[in-house]
């Protein structure tokens, strides 16, 4: 398996893109999920709709809104082109800000899961032991919800290394500052060159095959920590 420098580009971009998104995914998504896992309010259904919205939609669709927005003529575009940023379609930040939108809900709704397992029992100690609001969710719900913490990074990064649709609407295909992996291999397609076609998408397969394997394993260990824990 060969691979070009417009390859290993492609790869260090995604990889850059990938791990920026996942940060600022579990610092965004952290709050909304501990809000949908605790609130009864109404508008629980509307928000958790919302955040799931890129599971049904398509991404061009997606991309499409969202280029609208951070273009030239969208409210987002105007602002921050007023701070002299200019305008984020077609940059590195604009791929993050479009994947930060599709790849929320695969880390938002693991969160929710095991913030919601927690129930109020541990929280109710905590208070008893005067601890605070926000104590009581950095050295209690953070610990026990660990497990989510994982699920989701694992997702988010994973989501974001194979995307497409979204991120070539938003970013197009500019070598060095939005050409992804699944870009490049659209290109290498495109031209006919399927042996370094072959080459990235096996790596990806490979890459696919081993963040669900750590996912499974992980999650399995878990539950034998837990059936072990309620036999005991």
């Amino acid at each position: 398996m060969t691979l070009s420098d417009a390859d290993w580009q492609a790869i260090w971009l995604t990889l850059r893109l990938a791990t920026t998104v996942t940060l600022l995914l579990l610092v965004i998504g952290t709050p909304i999920a501990w809000w949908l896992a605790r609130t009864r309010s109404w508008w629980k259904g509307a928000v958790g709709a919302v955040v799931a919205l890129p599971l049904v939609l398509p991404p061009t669709v997606l991309g499409f809104y969202l280029l609208l927005a951070l273009g030239p003529n969208g409210a987002v575009g105007q602002f921050t082109e007023s701070l002299g940023l200019g305008t984020l379609p077609f940059t590195f930040w604009g791929l993050v800000v479009a994947s930060v939108f599709y790849s929320l809900p695969f880390v938002v709704q693991p969160l929710q899961n095991a913030m919601e397992a927690l129930g109020n029992r541990p929280l109710e100690v905590a208070a008893t032991l005067r601890a605070g609001p926000w104590d009581r969710f950095f050295t209690v719900v953070l610990p026990m919800a660990r497990p989510g913490f994982i699920t989701a990074t694992i997702l988010g990064f994973a989501h974001t290394v194979g995307e497409f649709g979204v991120v070539l609407m938003i970013g197009g295909n500019i070598p060095g500052e939005t050409r992804v992996v699944s870009v490049q291999i659209y290109d290498h397609v495109e031209a006919l060159d399927y042996d370094n076609a072959h080459s990235l998408a096996l790596l990806m397969v490979l890459f696919s095959f081993v963040t669900l394997f750590l996912l499974y394993t992980l999650q399995r260990r878990r539950s034998g920590v837990m059936a072990y824990g309620v036999r005991s």
